[in-house]
């Protein structure tokens, strides 16, 4: 009967794997590495068509070798790992080389961890390996792939740094074409987009960003123009915003608040820009509650009725001019009560929980209001002004500290 191993350090149940390990480990890699390759293709079936090609075998040799490096170092811990790195930074650099993300490469990866991890468990219950054992097992796995997908990433970034800067510059040129406005010849624009390979889409979402502002490059789509150098850091995503892209912004963009402009036909990308960046200021100056990812299709009739406080002053000085004369503490009173008023339409009773007073109260605060305003809270269109106003005032208030 197979004898019973545990980890190296009996004090610590995830510390180094025994060398006698290896031993067991290596004779599982051939057929391991066949299991690996079926996952792996069957996930990511980009793979299983480089795999058909030209690279197939080095992608092959490169797969034998990473399994081999992490025997190889529970043999020994001194052995070499330069070939493994070299080839780790090849598969970076290829998938930077093919336009891709980094996200197929890591989860291939980590795939290959699981599929081992589960022979590793097979295998286990053959040789009596302990509890223990298993975890170092675990542990010492995820901690090599890791490894492997940070060797990577240093291959794929040093591509984008190459060809990345000179293709930025003519990026960002393009996305400040975009956001000028219709003053900018289409055939500039056009020329930019033949040069970039970037194609014109027919509608962009545009992305204000908080200053200083960092965007993981690896995270992030390939398709979008960016500008984080500018005093006003922004981004555009070609189309509309769905779930894919929600969730590639959260993982890219990492401890930076932004707010989503709405998606606009791509001539009116600069309308996008200006509601999102109104709704980050909207954000600082306590109007809006702040979040992440702050969307501006929740917040259009808060945009509008705050888009130009100059006129929301002229508003404000003619529909409330009927009371213009009495003292601040009644204006206040009946403003408040008539806002909740236009709010509800509801009941004495219901009124006066909201204002915490007596139905009567707000009967006798009602009648004194139709008898100030008059055909003003009949008439459809001189209501619907008077409730804008005293919306819009209500949602200034918050900037101001006002109670409401």
């Amino acid at each position: 009967m197979p004898h019973r191993i545990h980890p190296s350090d009996a004090d610590d149940p995830l510390g180094p794997l025994p060398q006698e390990f290896a031993a067991i480990m290596r004779p599982e890699l051939p057929s391991l590495i066949k299991e690996i390759g079926v996952e792996v293709t069957r996930a990511y079936p980009v793979y299983a068509r480089l795999l058909d090609g030209p690279n197939g075998q080095a992608l092959r040799v490169g797969v034998e070798q990473s399994l081999a490096s992490f025997v190889d170092l529970v043999a020994e811990p001194s052995t070499s790992t330069s070939l493994r790195d070299d080839m780790c930074r090849r598969f970076g650099r290829f998938e930077a080389y093919e336009g891709r993300s980094m996200e197929a490469l890591q989860g291939a990866y980590r795939l290959g961890a699981r599929v081992a991890l589960r022979r590793a468990k097979k295998v286990g219950r053959s040789y009596s390996f302990s509890p223990a054992l298993m975890l170092s097992f675990a542990d010492a796995l995820f901690a090599y792939v890791d490894e492997l997908e940070s060797l990577s990433r240093e291959g794929f970034l040093e591509v984008q740094s190459q060809s990345g800067e000179q293709s930025e510059a003519t990026r960002r040129r393009l996305l400040h074409l975009i956001l000028a406005g219709r003053p900018v010849p289409r055939t500039a624009i056009a020329e930019l987009c033949e040069q970039t390979g970037w194609p014109l889409p027919e509608q962009v979402t545009l992305v204000a960003a908080r200053a200083p502002a960092g965007l993981d490059r690896v995270d992030a789509d390939r398709d979008m123009l960016v500008d984080l150098s500018s005093p006003q850091p922004h981004l555009l995503i070609p189309g509309p915003l769905d779930e894919a892209r929600r969730q590639m912004l959260e993982r890219a963009l990492i401890g930076t608040r932004v707010a989503i402009g709405p998606t606009v036909p791509t001539a009116q990308a600069s309308d996008s820009i200006r509601w999102a960046r109104r709704v980050l200021e909207l954000i600082d100056s306590g109007v809006i509650d702040d979040a992440p990812l702050a969307l501006c299709e929740n917040h259009l009739v808060t945009l509008w009725l705050l888009s130009d406080p100059a006129l929301l002053d002229q508003l404000a000085q003619r529909e409330l001019a009927p009371i213009s004369g009495i003292t601040a503490t009644r204006r206040d009173r009946l403003i408040e009560t008539l806002r909740i008023w236009l709010d509800t339409r509801g009941t004495a009773a219901h009124m006066g929980a909201l204002l915490e007073v007596h139905p009567q109260t707000v009967r006798y605060r009602m009648r004194n209001l139709e008898t100030i305003f008059g055909e003003q809270l009949t008439d459809p269109e001189s209501r619907f002004s008077t409730e804008a106003v005293l919306r819009a005032l209500q949602l200034r208030s918050r900037s101001e500290n006002i109670p409401r």
